[in-house]
């Protein structure tokens, strides 16, 4: 996958930017233009703005939005809008997984509602102000794939998806993970996958794209983790990660997260792994109908919820 050089008039959009692979990634994109750092904690986003402001031509502006909060990142969207930049792509990052459940703003579970109905809903809000070309990435995840080998030796068994109704719900189809929270980040993940399918062919105009970046033990995704688990996967797991396939490190993401983003090539409608080489999604979700499904359900799911005003 070809590497651009980009001028510093782009603006970069990303989401989850204040720990992990999303901050790295943010400092990355920092060197390729403007960046418009959004999420939910403003006193981490003031602190990286700041940093990045320090760095030499670092030029970087924060919108506060809670991505389990459908009117928050409605608004987020407005204000980028606002900022009449000229926005280049946007990598949608934010996520994480929930290992002991809960609810988001609207009463809906909190993994779908975070990993992929947040993220649905920003873009969508987003696509009527972003130029032809422009690039929309989504950090996605083959553990949707119930065929993956090594997701189903970690416990995953694919996507349960029913419908979006249900999802929110938290309801999966039977058979699962035994796992708490596995069926929930699944199912979510490739709701970010029918997004990227889905909306390819429905905006020809821009360009969109998922990313698997492989297993980095120790980033932060699932916070909620016993922290002797957490330090295992920091410590003990992580070194270990360029021998294992399917793993990575978070210097290996990151540059296939911002490359993934600025690559000028026309490709849309792609799947990247943690390689930056093509790689297949699930045959659930590869399938047009059952994605232009999976985003139609999204869509009036969303509509149930009034629309945003600022504030």
């Amino acid at each position: 996958m070809p590497t651009s050089s980009n001028t510093p008039q782009n603006a970069w959009v990303i989401t989850g930017p204040t720990s992990g692979i999303g901050r790295r990634a943010a400092l990355e994109l920092a060197r390729r233009g403007t960046v418009v750092l959004v999420g939910r904690d403003p006193d981490k986003l003031y602190e990286l703005e700041q940093e990045i402001n320090a760095l030499p031509h670092g030029h970087a502006v924060s919108v506060v939005a809670d991505f389990a909060d459908v009117n928050s990142v409605r608004r987020a969207a407005e204000q980028i809008a606002a900022l009449d930049l000229p926005i280049s792509g946007v990598a949608n990052n934010a996520g994480g997984m929930q290992t002991k459940g809960g609810t988001s703003k609207q009463g809906w579970d909190i993994a779908f509602a975070t990993n992929h109905l947040g993220p649905f809903a920003f873009t969508e809000a987003l696509i009527p102000h972003l130029p032809d070309g422009a690039v929309v990435t989504f950090t996605a995840s083959g553990v949707e794939d119930p065929e993956r080998k090594p997701a189903t030796q970690a416990g995953f068994r694919g996507s349960r998806y029913l419908s979006a109704e249900a999802s929110a719900r938290g309801e999966f189809l039977t058979g699962g993970s035994t796992n708490v929270g596995f069926d929930a980040y699944a199912t979510s993940k490739q709701g970010n996958l029918a997004t990227v399918f889905s909306l390819a062919r429905q905006y020809p105009r821009l360009r969109f794209r998922a990313v698997e970046p492989g297993f980095n033990p120790g980033t932060g995704l699932s916070r909620d983790a016993h922290p002797a688990l957490q330090w295992l996967a920091r410590n003990i797991m992580q070194p270990l990660a360029p021998m294992i396939p399917y793993w990575s490190t978070p210097k290996r993401a990151v540059r296939l997260i911002a490359d993934t983003l600025t690559d000028p090539s026309d490709a849309t409608g792609t799947y990247y792994d943690e390689n930056g080489k093509p790689m297949n999604a699930s045959k659930q979700v590869s399938d047009p109908d059952f994605a232009d499904r999976y985003i139609a359900e999204s869509r009036a799911l969303l509509a149930t919820v009034p629309e945003a005003r600022q504030q």
